[in-house]
């Protein structure tokens, strides 16, 4: 499950006033080799703390780890400690070797100079899907690898659609009725997340973006009808009143329990709705406002990076490592086994093949764009008016067309 960058923002309040300081670090908290001396062992930092996940990654780690020869010291942490982590070790000049970070976060901690350019040391993303590029670019040089990332699309019970005679909606128009005509008493249509966090922002960019809304104007009409999307759901009673309060977890949780016939959700869910065989279900794309657009949703997943050290066979070794993280192998497995789909955009079609349920994922991830392609260092603060205009339209406070104003408090 991707992780969400509320947990960073007040952390990375304190970051700018650390940049002259970091950017001066120039080591990391690795044992250093001498000169000529080999490299046989690699520190790393993540926070893939809990199971499975910490063991299937485990896996990818220990096969590059053999591969290059080197021995691991890796140590995991809860999501909400990393940054903070991440700064107190910049601040004292003992950074890990291998550092993974959230995508978005990679451009904020590159903007201190913490970490080491890979263009410089060997490394390409030549192949990769654009999305996770631009969010791991910063000031035209590549700083992180994900191997595997992440989407969010439209789940559908397809014992209940076939019921009720409708077909997966393409358009919002066929959303709205699909998701009115299933809504029955004790059952909603459809669930999402409006909560006031930056997954709520998060779940509600598929609509803003594939109707052509943008983050660096949020008052335009093209958001202003994405939301109205969300508000005629809730009014409609096609949706609970109770999604501006629900996480993630609580949207699946209402889909599997069958309160809800469709969910906007991701694939880190498959695994709990495996376990629940009474549930019959598909996927398809966010449907679009008006045919022809193309469906956009925001790209989620971890990418792994290389702080700077002066040691720079170590650092090398390093970035060979994180490299060897997205072979086409090491990609393919680890995106099997925790239902993510491959960077390297030529695997897509072996990986459907393989994991049929990923299908609209895939084709999602295609066109997925970084939350911070545009903003940069910036885009908490647009997440923040986001879901503050959410929780305002939702609640009848504002209007849909009034509420990014509201908010940004223009």
């Amino acid at each position: 499950m991707p992780m969400f960058t509320q947990r960073i923002t007040a952390a990375l309040a304190g970051a700018t006033a650390l940049s002259l300081a970091l950017a001066g670090c120039g080591d990391s908290g690795g044992t250093s080799s001498s000169s000529g001396e080999a490299v046989t062992s690699l520190s790393i930092l993540d926070y893939y703390n809990n199971e499975p996940d910490k063991s299937l990654v485990q896996k990818g780690l220990d096969a590059c780890a053999t591969k290059l020869g080197v021995t691991l010291q890796r140590e995991t942490v809860p999501g909400a400690d990393l940054i903070p982590k991440v700064l107190q070790q910049a601040s004292s000049k003992t950074l890990p070797d291998v550092l993974m970070l959230d995508n978005p976060d990679v451009q904020q901690i590159a903007a201190t100079g913490a970490l080491a350019p890979l263009n410089d040391l060997g490394v390409s993303a030549d192949g990769f899907t654009q999305g996770i590029v631009d969010a791991t670019s910063h000031d035209g040089k590549l700083y992180g690898l994900a191997p595997v990332v992440n989407t969010i699309a439209l789940f559908y019970n397809t014992k209940l659609l076939a019921e009720a005679g409708i077909q997966p909606p393409k358009t919002w128009d066929e959303l709205r009725a699909a998701a009115k005509k299933l809504t029955k008493p004790g059952r909603y249509g459809i669930a999402f997340n409006a909560n006031a966090t930056y997954e709520g922002a998060w779940q509600f960019l598929p609509a803003m973006w594939t109707n052509g809304g943008d983050e660096t104007d949020l008052t335009s009409p093209q958001v202003a009808e994405a939301l109205q999307l969300w508000v005629d759901l809730v009014t409609s009673g096609s949706a609970s009143k109770s999604v501006i309060n629900w996480t993630q977890g609580d949207v699946k949780d209402q889909f599997v329990a069958g309160k809800a016939a469709m969910m906007v959700n991701g694939p880190w869910n498959i695994p709990s709705l495996n376990e629940s065989p009474q549930v019959k279900w598909d996927v398809v794309q966010f449907p679009v406002n008006k045919p022809g657009q193309t469906p956009i949703a925001p790209l989620g997943g971890e990418a792994w990076t290389v702080p700077l050290n002066k040691d720079e066979a170590k650092q090398q070794k390093a970035a060979d490592f994180v490299k060897c993280l997205s072979s086409d192998d090491n990609e393919l497995a680890w995106a099997k086994a925790r239902f993510t789909v491959p960077t390297r955009t030529a695997l897509g079609p072996q990986y459907v093949k393989e994991v049929p349920s990923m299908k609209a994922f895939s084709e999602q991830v295609a066109n997925a764009r970084s939350r911070t392609g545009k903003l940069g260092e910036k885009w908490p603060d647009a997440a923040k008016v986001i879901y503050q205009a959410i929780q305002l339209a939702l609640t009848g406070q504002a209007s849909a067309q009034d509420a990014f104003k509201k908010a940004s408090g223009s």
